[in-house]
């Protein structure tokens, strides 16, 4: 049997997706835990394979793993779903046996920014011109790839935290990030015609690079054919996280208001 996995993660827990030796990796937690658990003997007779190789620091919500297992999914699912510390399993679906889960219908990344005074509507202006098919060599590491990709859409969302969508078929490495940072700079000031130049390929050019700790890999989607059933206990997992997100955020506000409260009684 082939058995396709959606996974999200924490990415600021480990040193990226891909196994290293003696570094806590995404991957390598993941093999630990399918051998650990019976699923698999090793990598090379799974087949084991992912959808995206998310560099360290970058989250997931919906990345896809697949691989060959002669366990039963109702066991196995069970079993890995009290293993993992910050890598959760959210839905399963058997697949063919020729299944690759890196060849996706379509990926979609978003991207959080606080929003210090940001020019939202040049921004938004800003992102049109990656829409569709370009060459990325200023805005990727190509390392030896066709640097030509087509993005199919950028969302920007205003609010205190702008948040940024980027919806593609596939995407090169730090494509996203490299976007993102010549956006922010458009909305710090910079001009639209230097993102322009850029595309156009006129001269190399670099934007910089966004940190990789306020990406996430939103969702892998793949043909309607491909039926992911979802589990139920993420929704209590969240609940967790989101009560000690809290609780971190009174704390913080607190040691805040004890901090001023010094500060006053010193200036006195």
């Amino acid at each position: 049997m082939r058995l396709a996995l959606k996974i999200a993660y924490d990415g600021r827990a480990y040193h990226g997706y891909a196994r290293q030796p003696h570094i806590k990796t995404i991957e390598g937690e993941i093999i630990n835990a399918l051998k650990k658990a019976g699923a698999i003997e090793n990598v090379k007779d799974a087949q084991l394979h992912v959808a995206s190789r998310t560099d360290k620091g970058v989250s997931a919500w919906g990345n896809v793993i697949a691989f060959n297992t002669s366990m039963k999914k109702d066991s196995l699912i069970n079993a890995l779903s009290h293993i993992f510390d910050n890598i959760w399993i959210i839905a399963y679906a058997s697949v063919p046996k020729n299944f690759h889960p890196r060849y996706a219908k379509q990926r979609k990344y978003r991207y959080y920014l606080i929003n210090d005074g940001l020019d939202i509507k040049k921004m938004r202006k800003a992102a049109k011109l990656f829409i569709g098919e370009h060459d990325f060599s200023n805005f990727a590491k190509i390392e030896n790839k066709n640097p030509v990709r087509k993005i199919d859409n950028i969302i920007i969302y205003d609010g205190p935290i702008i948040k940024m969508d980027f919806i593609a078929k596939t995407f090169l490495w730090h494509q996203v990030r490299r976007i993102v940072s010549a956006i922010e700079k458009v909305g710090r000031g910079m001009s639209i015609e230097e993102i322009e130049s850029a595309l156009a390929g006129k001269k190399k050019t670099s934007f910089g690079i966004a940190p990789p700790e306020n990406l996430v890999l939103v969702d892998v989607s793949y043909p309607k054919s491909l039926n992911f059933h979802y589990l139920n206990h993420v929704k209590n997992i969240l609940k967790v996280k989101k009560n000690n997100a809290e609780k971190e955020v009174m704390m913080l506000n607190d040691m805040e208001k004890f901090l001023f409260e010094k500060t006053c009684k010193r200036n006195k």
